[in-house]
């Protein structure tokens, strides 16, 4: 196991298309950790197919249906990253399509969104979700501020690992 390094974002590419450098998806997190008060954290950031994210939708979350991200709060257990966040490529790439749009701004959400979910944002309730949003949208248009992002959410519960058998 990798020691931890606080404030890495590790990168891995489990698709061929790559709407993104490495650069700007550490960037992206970077943002919304920053915007989300845990800027210092370690997280591993996978893209990967819409069938490998619905596999550990699945898994973990017992829906095994197509999502868009999926992040999880590993805690500070084990000396290795505090989270991580699966974003699907494929997804990022249909929604655009449809809505007009280019895939990286679409990708760019993708991991403001679960960044954000680390951060302790959530999107469950009506309240939340107007939250999310205008949390995505500061961190998104450069205006980001760690201070303004921390009202109203609540502090990340860390992911236990669930087997399946």
């Amino acid at each position: 196991m990798r020691a931890s390094k606080p404030g890495r974002v590790g990168v891995a590419w489990a698709v061929r298309e790559r709407p993104l450098s490495d650069r700007a998806v550490r960037a992206a997190v970077r943002a919304a950790l920053s915007h989300g008060g845990r800027s210092g954290i370690e997280v591993e950031v996978a893209l990967v197919s819409d069938r490998r994210l619905a596999s550990i939708h699945g898994r973990f979350l017992d829906d095994p249906s197509v999502t868009d991200v999926i992040s999880f709060d590993l805690g500070s257990a084990g000396g290795g990253a505090v989270g991580e966040i699966y974003v699907s490529v494929d997804r990022a790439r249909k929604v655009a399509r449809e809505r007009g749009d280019d895939p990286a701004s679409e990708l760019r959400l993708y991991l403001v969104h679960g960044a954000l979910h680390l951060c302790g944002f959530d999107d469950r309730t009506p309240q939340d979700r107007l939250r999310m949003r205008a949390a995505e949208s500061i961190v998104l248009s450069g205006r980001a501020s760690p201070r303004a992002a921390l009202r109203g959410t609540r502090r990340p519960r860390p992911y236990k690992k669930i087997e399946k058998s």
